[in-house]
């Protein structure tokens, strides 16, 4: 019979990622995703300690329409920063969660086949289990994590569908947006807030018959980018054409993401805007922990139900609701007068 695996202490867990054991950095990772309040201190105390060993890799977010090629690309582009650069990659993907069952794919390893037997790449799907306090909690705390285990590229790639994409951007460096021609009206297609949010948009499939169409396309985005005010860093997306099926023009939008982060660099914007992301992240997860607090709370749990069945029937405006149950939770709360 198969035993469960004992429990690491904090320094297991941070002698292990430090020394690169992706055994251990997935481990830690789970830890850090796992729901149980007992968990919460222990994965506290592992991302204090290994926090000043984060901060070195570039961290690229990677979203696309629906077809794009999103494993695909990220699978060559990892082939081409392993085997011709000698780096090493992490991908993290926020897998869709269903928000009926919380089940989701989580079925990046088999579609990015050359990075998933490979060591110098280390894949890890995560499901956003409905909500983008999924990807607050589990997935920035993941990227800190693959960093300290000397992961240089670190790559966040969104479902593309939602504002993920904002929760993603809020977290990344670089913003790359893939997008395919001949799939109708390509401008149509993409919404403006994720046109507004991109470092690069690249029109992928620009293959064979296809590749007209990928220029076509390219132009018109060109053209629609122009429209849009400048960045506070000064950066102009570029709009590229490529095919990662085969291995077409990859290498050149990595050298756009080495630009770009040479760019951040040099105009100090790239330490300012970490420093604004965490501060975010803090903010993020204080919400967070406050809407698990109220959940959990006895007299909220008791009455939830009921105060539910009164809205749903039109007998209790929301506000009174609300209101009610917030006063269950922060009265519990409040210290003893006096003090």
């Amino acid at each position: 019979m198969r035993t469960r695996q004992s429990r690491l202490t904090a320094s297991e867990y941070v002698d292990g990622i430090l020394a690169g054991s992706r055994v251990t950095l997935a481990r830690a990772i789970t830890l850090i995703e796992s729901d149980l309040p007992s968990d919460a201190d222990l994965a506290a105390e592992v991302l204090d300690r290994i926090l000043p060993h984060t901060g070195a890799s570039r961290r690229i977010g990677i979203s696309g329409v629906p077809g794009s090629g999103k494993s695909t690309f990220i699978d060559t582009l990892g082939m081409h920063l392993i085997r011709d650069r000698n780096e090493r990659l992490a991908v993290l993907s926020v897998d869709p969660s269903s928000p009926f069952s919380g089940g989701s794919i989580l079925g990046d390893k088999t579609r990015m086949e050359r990075l998933a037997v490979e060591d110098h790449a280390f894949i890890r799907p995560s499901p956003a289990r409905g909500h983008l306090g999924g990807v607050a909690r589990r997935t920035r705390p993941a990227m800190l994590l693959c960093e300290a285990a000397g992961f240089r590229n670190v790559i966040v790639e969104t479902v593309g569908v939602g504002q993920s994409e904002t929760a993603v951007r809020s977290m990344t460096d670089f913003f790359l947006l893939l997008t395919i021609a001949g799939a109708g009206d390509e401008l149509q297609g993409i919404k403006r807030g994720i046109l507004e949010m991109v470092d690069c948009v690249a029109v992928n499939k620009a293959d064979g018959t296809n590749k007209s169409n990928a220029q076509r396309a390219r132009a018109e985005l060109a053209s629609a980018l122009h429209l849009f005010p400048a960045s506070l860093t000064g950066w102009t997306p570029p709009v590229v054409v490529c095919s990662a099926l085969a291995g077409e023009g990859v290498s050149q939008i990595w050298d756009i993401v080495l630009a770009h982060h040479t760019h951040l660099e040099s105009g100090g914007h790239l330490a300012a805007q970490r420093r604004e992301q965490s501060l975010a992240w803090m903010h993020e997860l204080i919400a967070i922990g406050l809407e698990d607090s109220f959940q959990r709370h006895p007299g909220v749990k008791t009455r939830f139900s009921e105060i539910e069945r009164s809205v749903r029937d039109g007998n209790t405006s929301s506000f009174a609701a609300a209101n009610e149950l917030l006063h269950l939770f922060m009265n519990s709360h409040r210290p003893p007068s006096g003090e």
